[in-house]
């Protein structure tokens, strides 16, 4: 509708403009008023129609600018989830490593210990039992389930092998003493 204004202020003032000359006699004093009128007139077109164009120029470009930030807010949004997601990623590689490790050293521990250092063996055993307590703890806040829990933390993977019913005896031994 604007431009539409424009146009037709624009068309008007030129008309207004360029045939007062043509029409009117200069001869005639009342032509000579009405053609002062109809300059008059064009001019208060064309400064209308000049109004408009620069109201409609900051209108388009405050949306343009509006539509720059709601860009630049989904790439933001987009960046973050993926900052996120990537760090949670790592979180989690972190945790089964450690995990792995623990696991591993406290294999290590026991092979090595003879009969005289069972009490040493209860100890670190004690000690990964606390950590896989926790561990199941955290995976159960985030909403894991129980075959979820048992692949994340021994990477035994659900059905009637003999690790996955030791793996699922060890969760349920586990999930006792923290519940």
């Amino acid at each position: 509708m604007s431009l539409l204004k424009i146009s037709a202020l624009t068309v008007s003032g030129v008309t207004l403009w360029l045939a007062p000359p043509f029409v009117f006699s200069r001869k005639i004093p009342l032509h000579n008023f009405l053609q002062g009128v109809a300059l008059v007139s064009g001019f208060a077109c064309a400064f209308e129609a000049r109004r408009c164009a620069l109201k409609a120029a900051k209108t388009e470009e405050f949306e343009a600018m509006k539509d720059a930030a709601v860009a630049a807010d989904v790439v933001d949004s987009i960046a973050t989830s993926a900052y996120v997601s990537e760090q949670q990623r790592r979180n989690e590689a972190e945790l089964l490593i450690a995990s792995d490790s623990n696991r591993e050293l406290l294999e290590r521990a026991l092979a090595l210990s003879s009969e005289g250092e069972e009490a040493e063996n209860v100890q670190l055993a004690q000690n990964s039992d606390h950590e896989l307590r926790e561990r199941i703890l955290q995976l159960q806040a985030r909403g894991y389930g129980k075959a979820k829990i048992i692949l994340e933390i021994w990477g035994v993977t659900k059905g009637g092998s003999p690790k996955y019913k030791a793996a699922e005896a060890e969760y349920k031994r586990l999930a006792e003493e923290v519940g």
